[in-house]
């Protein structure tokens, strides 16, 4: 009986490779190449053992500990503990966002269009797209994290041995593999796309979140977060690995209780029940803004309350940071010789810079649900109104406008809430307000690309995720890795000035602005312009 419930589960995963035969090596290729890259730029960086431990001891303090996780083999800095430690746990964030959108285009997506229905009136069991889905996303983090350990093996370097690679990539393919079973998880509980990338994604900033805090105050804590599982596995120091063995149990058993909740469930709807709205709508509602608002209300409101205690997280750990710099002395003389800038106004811009490009991620997502209500045809019926497109397109880009605005001032509230109560000489309300609200012009470039691409080339808005991960890499890693100035420079995050570190640049702020404007008006004028999927 249970063999009628997997019919064509074989055909159904070849055709998701199918679908997927360019986004799958994309994904595979880009987190490959960045991985050997970032390890074969460690070897040219710090040559000497005292340089590397000169940058060990940098990475003690609790801020950056937060924000990378426990520092393993600190005593004894190679290149291997320096790649893992500075490297793993972001690597292992953006494998988990590749599973979250790859299970959910292939599980509640396709319900939600009613593909799934036409697929189930062929002779298909009833757990064959899940299962499919699930094995094709299995198999592609068993690829990647073979092609990521002997791909970092491959280089050569004394410290980035067979064992120490292999066990690299089994923790991002241990991570891939826990959160496409938490997806899978999710898809049964939400009736719709938007639900399950935001319980998938909640998860993950809340598994961010408690690791960061175990990992400063409570070991403990860091348990309870699968992101603080993979680390302890100690690459390239202890090399353990029933960290890996626990994650891929753990997500073994959410994906059995999922096929379970699949086989239970009705075609298209959810565990979750929906709320029914308002037999009459009101004034609110039927305005073009109101729409739009309400549709992302509940992520609006989930992603305010997340940036704010990302901010308090980080802000917690700035008493621990001033501790820490009392306490060593090599770091005090280091700083002697940066224009007398304090440790903790350095790390404030880093942080700063870290904060501001996660907050764009909600504004970026309030922007293109533009596109995705366009996709699903409900635009059709207000375009047949007396709406303008103007009017569609600029409700959209208000709220993402004014709403990521306000993700990065909740962020700045909680981080400045959060370092009062903890710091003997807390930063003022004014510096930190200053070194965060100063990323806003080229927060709005981004929303300005979104906007371009909506309104001029909507196939190709993704493009706007690759350009935000781009800003991410050269901005984080591009002063530790040497990248040329331009390869910086050619995101918008690269001309922010970085206070308190650096004077406020009223021209480089202009010119982002200014540049933000030109990219809205030429997608407002090209969404005028084209045509309107049907």
């Amino acid at each position: 009986m249970w063999k009628q419930f997997y019919t064509q589960t074989g055909r159904l995963s070849y055709f998701i490779l199918r679908r997927d035969r360019i986004r799958i090596p994309i994904w595979l290729l880009s987190l490959t190449l960045v991985t050997l890259l970032t390890a074969n730029a460690f070897t040219g960086l710090y040559q000497t053992e005292a340089e590397r431990q000169i940058v060990a001891e940098t990475m003690r303090n609790p801020a950056m500990t937060a924000m990378v996780g426990p520092g393993f083999g600190l005593d004894n800095y190679t290149e291997g503990a320096m790649m893992a430690h500075q490297m793993l746990l972001f690597t292992a964030i953006v494998v988990a966002i590749m599973s979250i959108l790859l299970v959910t285009r292939h599980t509640r997506d396709d319900e939600e269009e009613g593909r799934i229905e036409l697929i189930r009136s062929l002779p298909v069991g009833r757990l064959s797209n899940l299962s499919s889905t699930v094995i094709v996303l299995f198999i592609v983090n068993v690829i990647l994290a073979l092609l990521i350990g002997f791909g970092l093996y491959s280089l050569g370097i004394e410290s980035i041995d067979l064992q120490g690679s292999l066990l690299y990539g089994a923790a991002l393919g241990a991570t891939g593999i826990f959160f496409t079973s938490i997806t899978a998880f999710f898809a049964q509980f939400s009736s719709t796309t938007r639900g399950t990338i935001g319980y998938a994604f909640t998860l993950l900033m809340i598994a961010y979140l408690i690791r960061a805090v175990g990992d400063v105050s409570n070991e403990i804590l860091s348990w309870f977060s699968p992101l603080g599982w993979v680390l302890q596995t100690k690459v390239y120091v202890n090399n353990d690995w029933w960290p890996i063995i626990f994650t891929v149990v753990i997500a073994l058993l959410v994906v059995g209780v999922a096929f379970y909740l699949n086989a239970n469930r009705d075609l298209g709807a959810g565990l979750l029940p929906t709320r029914p709205g308002r037999k009459y709508a009101s004034r609110f509602l039927l305005s073009p803004i109101g729409l739009p608002f309400r549709l992302q209300q509940t992520g609006i409101i989930a992603w305010a309350i997340g940036m704010f205690i990302l901010g308090t997280s980080y802000g917690s750990v700035l008493g621990d940071l001033e501790t820490f710099l009392e306490s060593n002395e090599m770091l005090r003389e280091m700083l002697q010789a940066v224009e007398g800038l304090s440790l903790t106004e350095q790390y404030l811009t880093m942080l700063m810079s870290v904060i501001a490009m996660l907050c764009t991620i909600p504004a970026l997502m309030f922007i293109l649900k533009l596109k995705g209500e366009e996709k699903r045809g409900h635009l059709e019926h207000i375009l047949a109104r007396s709406v303008s497109r103007t009017k569609i397109m600029g409700s959209y880009f208000f709220i993402s406008i004014v709403f990521g605005s306000m993700m990065l001032f909740l962020a700045v509230i909680g981080l400045w809430a959060a370092a009062t109560g903890v710091m003997d000489d807390p930063l003022s309300f004014e510096t930190l307000f200053g070194a965060g609200m100063v990323y806003l012009p080229a927060m709005w470039v981004m929303i300005g690309v979104a906007v371009l691409l909506v309104g001029l080339f909507p196939s190709m808005t993704g493009i706007s995720w690759l350009y935000l991960a781009y800003s991410f890499f050269v901005v984080y890693l591009g002063g530790l890795l040497q990248f040329p100035e331009w390869v910086g420079k050619a995101s918008p995050f690269g001309h922010v000035p970085k206070l308190p570190v650096e004077d406020f640049d009223f021209l480089k702020v202009l010119l982002l602005t200014i540049v933000a404007i030109a990219l809205v008006l030429l997608g407002f004028l090209g969404y005028n312009k084209r045509d309107i999927d049907e």
